[in-house]
């Protein structure tokens, strides 16, 4: 969650400095042939093709779906709102779509939950200063890329439920960058490649690595260990991260209405995500370990 706070602030600088279609071709190009050279030489079992299908479909939410909206939405509104509006409403959507799925059953708190991060979205929103239409646009944009996040997560469980985490985050990268890439190929031509300094490719670097080839390994490995929602639910510390970064490397801020409507949208995302889970009952004086055991 660390890395992918700090991803917003990096990922926004280099949309400073390239098309927003470039800077997420590079991000996720460069980080899918480490991940496929790290999968190589860790000598990681093989995916079968039909698995590689399925994690390349995966890809398409999660790694093309997502970067298209979010590079777009960095390119229109300060990375701070997205480091808001992404990670607090992707639970919120898990939780939602989970519920009428019927994989979840919808809880009196967790539908008070609901209702106030929508209500928290609807203050974040009316926040946003007067004038700033491309900010709406681009903080509007950052919802679909929540949404594709949620899509990602939900589709991803049940798969990971029978395959590695590090196979199919490796190949869902992999197809998710090569489409990015061929989204970019119109805008390359646009870019001065000899005029981007030592920074910028440093900051590539970095995004590649440690906030991609890493940290989606992580999340994957999240998401098969402790389920969906938990891991969905682990997001709620990078706006902490994310606001961070874009103070100390942008300037960056929110607004105050912006701060209480992200106060409201946190409250509710912990109530609709927070699952509480059952105490065990302690073995009555004189009852053998054997029998509690058969007495449950």
């Amino acid at each position: 969650m660390a890395l992918w706070g700090s991803a917003f602030a990096s990922s926004k600088l280099s949309v400073q400095a390239v098309p927003h279609e470039v800077a997420a071709a590079l991000r996720f190009g460069i980080g899918a042939v480490i991940l496929l050279v790290a999968h190589t030489l860790a000598r990681a079992e093989p995916l079968r093709p039909r698995a590689v299908g399925l994690a390349a479909g995966l890809g398409m939410f999660g790694i093309f779906g997502y970067n298209a909206c979010f590079f777009l939405a960095l390119s229109l509104a300060p990375s701070a709102d997205g480091s808001v509006i992404v990670p607090v409403t992707a639970p919120v959507i898990t939780v939602a779509v989970s519920a009428l799925l019927g994989r979840r059953k919808l809880t009196a708190r967790a539908a008070v939950g609901l209702a106030t991060a929508v209500a928290g979205a609807v203050v974040f929103f009316v926040g946003i200063p007067a004038g700033g239409s491309t900010r709406l646009a681009g903080d509007l944009i950052f919802l679909g890329a929540a949404a594709c996040w949620a899509c990602y997560t939900m589709l991803g469980a049940p798969v990971l439920a029978k395959l590695p985490a590090f196979g199919v985050t490796t190949w869902a990268t992999t197809a998710g960058g090569a489409a990015l890439a061929l989204l970019a190929i119109p805008r390359f031509g646009e870019v001065t490649w000899s005029a981007l300094g030592a920074g910028f490719w440093v900051n590539a670097g970095y995004l590649a690595v440690l906030p991609t080839a890493l940290a989606y390994v992580l999340y994957y490995r999240v998401v098969r260990e402790a389920g969906p929602t938990t891991a969905a639910s682990a997001m709620f510390l990078v706006p902490v991260f994310g606001l961070a970064c874009s103070w100390l490397l942008l300037g960056e801020s929110i607004t105050a209405w912006q701060g209480a409507g992200a106060v409201l949208m946190l409250a509710g995302a912990w109530l609709a995500t927070i699952v509480r889970t059952r105490r065990a009952q302690p073995t009555p004086p004189g009852l053998s370990v054997d029998r509690a055991s058969t007495a449950r």
